[in-house]
């Protein structure tokens, strides 16, 4: 466990998640406007809508995956959804106090990613820039659901790979095909959310807060649900970390490095 070294603000970490998350957010959802908003190009490029539902899930899913390889990856871990800081929280891998910090930066973070995407004009407001919100023709229990087992899935899957050294340093590459199969599975239930920071920084900026809740329960939910089932697995997860495991040879577009054993388990101030 790693040893406090002060007691002053994480700021370092902090803004690395207000930035991933920021980032995640104006480039995941302008893909969303541009490939679903009203009018699109998109819509005569590509007709077939669960295939440009693949599409953006693979492209959202690979933005994550390229800010956690990242340097702000490196410096916070990437977690950029408060469900996953949750999950390292629970397995105590980092202490509760910077975990608020966490949460607190992603969600900033959202707001700050979303309110350029008003520069989309009526076609993000179409969608009410990228909103989530319960399908045309599903009920809100329905969409629930849906978000508790897209959530379960994801944070079963991200444990799965930390805890396991061979598969740990690919982690990142889980999310874009992830994505790109929950996407169209899911999306036209609920929007597909898993991630509150997701879904808060949308219903800020375009004022719809449409069953605004189920976006937080059913990820915390699912994310709980795989904690609980996974959590012996958990037992070998190295760091708070999604790559740069620093001493764990995390290789995954560069060569595997040789350092010093570290005990460091935990990202804390």
């Amino acid at each position: 466990m790693e040893e406090n070294t002060g007691h002053s603000f994480p700021w370092s970490k902090f803004l690395a998640e207000l930035a991933g998350t920021a980032i995640l957010l104006l480039i995941g959802l302008s893909l969303v406007i541009f490939m679903f908003g009203s009018g699109s190009p998109m819509e005569n490029f590509i007709p077939h809508r669960k295939l440009r539902q693949l599409i953006t899930g693979f492209l959202f899913g690979g933005t994550g995956a390229l800010i956690a390889i990242s340097p702000l990856g490196r410096a916070s871990g990437a977690h950029l959804n408060p469900v996953v800081t949750m999950a390292f929280w629970l397995f105590n891998k980092i202490e509760i106090k910077v975990a608020f910090v966490y949460v607190a930066a992603q969600l900033m973070g959202a707001v700050i990613g979303v309110l350029p995407l008003l520069a989309w004009g009526s076609l993000g407001r179409s969608i009410s820039f990228a909103i989530t919100e319960p399908g045309v023709g599903y009920s809100t229990q329905t969409a629930l659901i849906g978000e508790i087992l897209t959530t379960f899935t994801m944070v079963s899957l991200l444990i799965l790979f930390l805890a396991f050294k061979r598969i740990r340093s690919y982690t990142p590459l889980l999310f874009p095909f992830l994505y790109a199969i929950m996407v169209p599975l899911e999306a036209d239930i609920s929007g597909i959310s898993t991630n509150p920071a997701r879904s808060f920084g949308p219903s800020v900026v375009s004022g719809v807060w449409n069953a605004w809740w189920i976006y937080w329960a059913g990820p915390f939910a699912g994310a709980l649900l795989a904690c609980r089932l996974c959590s012996r697995l958990a037992r070998q997860i190295t760091s708070a970390k999604l790559y740069h495991f620093d001493g764990d040879g995390d290789k995954l577009f560069r060569k595997k490095k040789s350092l010093p054993p570290s005990n460091d388990l935990q990202i804390s101030e």
